[in-house]
């Protein structure tokens, strides 16, 4: 008989002194960190990519910066050194905290830290893709990310490269380079468009997966080879739908599983008839940051 395994506690929140910025820019208005932010929505057959900006999709931690404080997309402070904060402009930015394609997980670990390692920040770079509440196009605010980066003169603050396709026959292809070479994906967003907030079409993303999200509501026990671990987790969907991801994890996360309650990502391949997702597969914790 399945038995439940209790659930682990929750790391203990993060915390950060905040630092003001000393790079000589003109300031634009700040969002306050409960601002809602631009979410993407899967590439649909009504749209027409030809209209979009694409970039590569980057595998790290999302990070928005209002001109005194750097952010997660949770809204707890990023404990970075004062020299990382100290470089950054006035200008409100949001981007990615990102370390190298496949280096998820030891991104996690530098960012995570109470007490930033100097040297391990010098690998961290900040990725930049919008400019939050700038007046003007998607167009006109790459315009601006660009020399806003080129500005700084600092390497670790990078433009993200945006490019146009003619097509989705030309998008593919586009997707395979990336993925081939150890990038995740791609995303669209609507090059004449104002910055907006909230899931939208505004903003696409494209990858070899889908991936969603979903609440740990039970911990099933492993059986054989599992025996004393966490064999599968029942997770529940924002539209309230059940079901069990049994695949994804590592020995590690089989001992210490997400609690009871913990938003989790996983991949998957479309949906059943009923509306669950087929051949999910368990990625990562979700709110880490």
């Amino acid at each position: 008989m399945l038995r439940r395994i209790p659930a682990t506690r929750r790391g203990l929140p993060i915390c950060l002194a905040t630092f003001l910025s000393c790079a000589p820019a003109l300031a634009l208005a700040a969002p306050p960190s409960s601002t809602p932010l631009l979410l993407a929505n899967e590439l649909g057959p009504q749209i027409d990519v030809a209209k979009y900006l694409v970039s590569e999709k980057y595998d790290g931690a999302r990070a928005i910066w209002d001109g005194k404080v750097l952010r997660f997309r949770s809204g707890r402070p990023v404990v970075a050194p004062p020299w990382f904060v100290a470089k950054l402009p006035l200008h409100a930015l949001d981007g990615e905290l990102w370390l190298g394609r496949g280096q998820f997980d030891a991104l996690s670990g530098i960012v995570r830290k109470n007490e930033p390692q100097d040297d391990e920040w010098r690998q961290v770079k900040y990725m930049i893709f919008e400019l939050p509440d700038a007046p003007g196009t998607f167009a006109d605010r790459v315009r601006r990310i660009s020399e806003i980066a080129k500005h700084s003169r600092w390497p670790q603050l990078m433009a993200v490269e945006q490019f146009r396709v003619a097509d989705r026959a030309m998008l593919k292809r586009k997707l395979d380079e990336i993925v081939r070479a150890g990038g995740e994906g791609l995303m669209l967003h609507l090059a004449d468009a104002p910055h907006v907030t909230g899931r939208s079409d505004v903003l696409i993303k494209l990858k070899p997966l889908q991936d969603s999200e979903a609440v740990v509501i039970e911990h099933i026990a492993g059986n054989g080879k599992y025996q004393g671990m966490m064999g599968a987790l029942r997770v529940r969907t924002p539209d309230g739908k059940s079901f069990l991801i049994g695949t994804g994890f590592t020995d590690k996360v089989r001992k210490n599983p997400p609690p009871i309650g913990t938003t989790i990502t996983y991949t998957y391949r479309g949906l059943t008839q009923t509306g669950l997702p087929r051949f999910a597969n368990y990625l990562r914790v979700r709110d880490e940051f």
